[in-house]
């Protein structure tokens, strides 16, 4: 019972749901919005209505109505409506969403469901579309207008293009496709020849706006193909002149055209126009060409009858044409060079030339008395006349002043102040500033204003380029002494900062130095350098460096310490760090260095002085004090020889009562003699080791000879425990009489015996090779036993696994045969 009590609310609770899921929806609530779209911040009103004979579940009990603003939660009014409803009202004072969805949701027992739902939408009326224009096209007669959007008004926006000729009802000439701002008009919409009315309209559910109508004839807008440059030549005894010849393109020679012809020279800045050209003539002459020079030809038409909305044609394909040269009289033409004379040329006299270049500029000596030089050019045809030119003395006053300030990226403007005398005009000189002197040529300009201060400098500026500036007054007969400033006319940081080097460095101090940043990439004036250091063990400092300096010394330093140091570079722009230098302190300076050799020189000396009194005064009292200063030398504890109780002359314990010891020689009795036991190790000579293989038994012999050298090697390293060659040559003899006698063992053991009782020699055979046990090897072990051990396993549940395969089939085949044998007895019957 308690049970079923609890799940019951559950029940109704799904109960509830599904019936509002599948029904409810449907007729149970209605909701209404007004209006559905609004101006963006504008109330919005809203009401939901639940008929309770249409939620099934909802007949009985209490209703909450809630609304729900996509995803967040608003507070609406309820109240109980005709005929059983429930109806809530709700007001948004201002919408600021552009689209949004509202909820109508119902509470019941704890449980909301959505039952309705509105969708609202906001925004602005449509903007003004606006710089409308129009091209037709003679291919297929379309007329292509464009215009631009205005700002984005949130709704869905209809845009059409409306046409209409004199007296016409309007018709949409066009519509955009994806939001474009452009259409094409067809032909069958058109009225060539006559005015027309065009404009754009842009409507949404807020409002309509139009363009500005547009009153053009289709043709007046026409664009036309470009013509076709056909020839250019230069007309006779008029070299500054050309004749051009063109055609004009394919169906419009029947059309009054208006042509343009722009040309341009290699060096010339921009493109010179020609207008007022008339297309039909086919032909124009133009003059005011210079002589010998290569020019590029362009020509371009419309309609003459067109209004000034009309569009040009494209510009033709060029078309290139170099001028005659003609000399002597004229100062014109692809010029080969320039002459600079002290006087002018006269007939069969050739003046003195004192420059001759092919460049605009000259730097020459002259005597002191000239006061003028004559300047001409010439080229393949002849020379030019000359021209004089004065050479003012720099006697008059100076400005008070010269300032230049930056006019925009690429001018400057130059202020002065006017001397008191009259000045006729000035000179502006300027010439920007490179690494290499000379590199770049100086320009200038003439301003006639005497009374002027100040001027504009357009031609050949640059940003982040250094210009050098002069200004000359001009006087009657005579030049003033210029002034000169510097400046930039667009700032930026530095490209790079210096690369700092380290010139000297000591325990406290270090001192830097730096080569100044080329001109080019300074990028502005250098307002100061600042130099940053740091070591591990100490925060960051910094100095700053006035611009002019180009070293630096770094003071209150410790000694023996690390240090990483960089520069950076200001201007008024902004700042650029330079690559770290590490540098160390030294634990002395020099001086410390120097005082401490000095010290060690003295006491050296001293000590040599002292030394030599000492020779020459050999008094008892030194001498005493000579002995009691001596070390102590501990003397080492003799170790007793295993022969030390036999006498000098008898042969060595072990071998005296051998019987083969009476037929060997006396060399070996030597060798096997206490008296050489007591010796250094043995060192084996020629003439020995003949008389030692001469004898029978050689492999007992050699294991004797073995034995004694072992033996004595090894009272040897007993007195010298540190002699470290004969330990390695006793471990030879050790392991080479190992083997000997492990043949000996393996041939004739009888033999092995007797040799090891006489020598007293207790045979152990070699070890086995033993490899050391590493910690490596333990875990790579370890591994490899538990890899097998997994694999075990694996195999032996694979084993189980066939084996039961292997009894289950051997199990099915005797079941089988069983199963035939039982069918042949039935078929054969029981015997009687």
């Amino acid at each position: 019972m308690a049970r079923r009590g609890a799940g019951t609310p559950f029940l109704r609770q799904l109960s509830l749901l599904l019936l509002l899921h599948l029904g409810g929806t449907l007729g149970c609530a209605s909701v209404t919005v007004s209006p559905r779209i609004v101006p963006l911040g504008s109330a919005v009103t809203a009401s939901c209505t639940i008929q309770r004979e249409l939620c099934h579940g909802l007949e009985q009990g209490k209703v909450r109505i809630s609304w729900m603003l996509d995803n967040k939660l608003v507070a609406g009014s309820q109240r109980q409506g005709p005929g059983g409803t429930e109806v809530s009202n709700l007001t948004l004072p201002r919408f600021n969403l552009t689209q949004a969805r509202l909820f109508c949701c119902v509470e019941w027992n704890g449980t909301k469901q959505r039952v309705g739902m509105a969708e609202i939408r906001a925004g602005y009326p449509p903007a003004k579309p606006l710089n409308l224009s129009c091209v037709l096209n003679l291919g297929d007669y379309g007329l292509t207008c464009r215009w631009e959007q205005g700002t984005n008004s949130h709704l869905p926006t209809s845009v059409v293009l409306k046409c209409t000729g004199s007296g016409a009802q309007a018709v949409t000439g066009c519509t955009p496709r994806g939001g474009h701002s452009h259409c094409t008009v067809p032909r069958r919409l058109l009225q060539l020849y006559r005015q027309m009315e065009i404009w754009v309209s842009a409507t949404n559910a807020l409002g309509t706006a139009e363009s500005e109508h547009l009153c053009i004839d289709p043709m007046d807008v026409a664009k036309l193909d470009p013509p076709t440059l056909q020839s250019i030549q230069s007309i006779p005894f008029q070299t500054d002149c050309i004749a051009l010849a063109w055609d004009v393109a394919w169906g419009t020679e029947h059309m009054e055209l208006q042509c343009e012809l722009r040309y341009r020279a290699p060096e010339d800045p921009a493109w010179a126009l020609v207008t007022g050209i008339i297309g039909q003539a086919g032909s124009a002459r133009c003059c005011g060409f210079l002589f010998g020079t290569r020019y590029r030809f362009q020509m371009r038409c419309r309609r003459s009858s067109a209004s000034a909305l009309a569009s040009w044609s494209e510009w033709s394909p060029s078309r290139n044409y170099t001028t005659h040269e003609k000399g002597q009289r004229e100062a014109n033409g692809r010029v080969l060079g320039y002459r600079v004379t002290l006087s002018p040329r006269r007939r069969g006299r050739d003046p003195p030339t004192i420059c001759n270049t092919t460049h605009t500029q000259c730097n020459f000596s002259v005597p002191a008395a000239t006061r003028r030089v004559y300047l001409s050019a010439y080229n393949a045809a002849g020379e030019s006349a000359p021209t004089e030119v004065i050479l003012l003395e720099r006697k008059g006053q100076p400005l008070a002043g010269l300032r230049a300030v930056p006019g925009g990226e690429r001018s400057l403007w130059v202020y002065w102040e006017a001397p008191l005398a009259p000045v006729i005009a000035y000179v502006l000189e300027w010439q920007r500033v490179t690494a290499e002197p000379g590199h770049c040529s100086a320009c200038w300009q003439m301003e006639h204003d005497g009374t002027a201060t100040r001027a504009l400098i357009q031609d050949g500026i640059e940003p982040f380029q250094r210009y050098n500036i002069s200004l000359y007054p001009l006087y009657e007969g005579s030049v003033g002494v210029p002034v000169h400033t510097a400046a930039y006319s667009q700032q930026k940081a530095p490209s790079h900062a210096p690369k700092l080097h380290l010139k000297r460095i000591s325990k406290s101090e270090a001192e830097l130095c730096w080569e100044p940043l080329p001109v080019e990439m300074q990028n502005g004036f250098i307002t100061s350098y600042t130099i940053f250091w740091a070591s591990s063990i100490t925060n960051m400092a910094s100095a700053t460096v006035k611009p002019s300096l180009s070293s630096f010394a770094i003071r209150g330093l410790k000694p023996s310490t690390l240090y990483k140091v960089h520069i950076m570079a200001s201007t008024a722009a902004g700042s650029t760090n330079g690559t770290s230098l590490t540098l160390v302190t030294t634990v002395l300076d020099d001086t410390e260095i120097q005082f401490l050799f000095l010290s060690l020189g003295l006491v050296f000396v001293g000590l040599m002085v002292l030394l030599i009194c000492f020779q020459k005064n050999e008094r008892p009292v030194l001498q005493a004090a000579r002995g009691y200063a001596r070390p102590v030398i501990k003397k080492r504890k003799d170790i007793p020889s295993h022969l030390d109780d036999l006498p000098p002359t008898m042969l060595k314990k072990d071998y005296a009562n051998l019987p083969i010891m009476d037929s060997v020689d006396d060399v070996v009795k030597r060798l096997l003699s206490l008296e050489m036991a007591s010796q250094k190790p043995l060192h084996w000579t020629a003439d020995v080791l003949q008389v030692i293989f001469t004898f029978h038994m050689p492999r007992k012999r050699t294991v004797a000879i073995l034995t004694a050298k072992i033996r004595t090697l090894e009272e040897h390293l007993q007195r010298h425990p540190k002699d470290k060659k004969n330990r390695r040559l006793m471990l030879m003899d050790l392991d080479r009489r190992r083997k000997m006698l492990g043949y000996l063992r393996r041939v004739n053991y009888s033999t092995f015996e007797n040799t090891c009782r006489q020598l007293d020699i207790q045979y152990s055979p070699p070890q086995p090779y033993t490899r050391r046990v590493t910690k490596r090897w333990l875990v790579k072990k370890a591994l490899c036993i538990k890899v097998f051990q997994e694999k075990q396993k694996l195999k032996a549940a694979e084993r189980l696994k066939q084996r039961r395969q292997w009894q289950a089939r051997a199990r099915a085949a005797q079941e089988q045969q069983e199963k035939q044998v039982q069918e042949e007895e039935a078929q054969e019957g029981t015997p009687v």
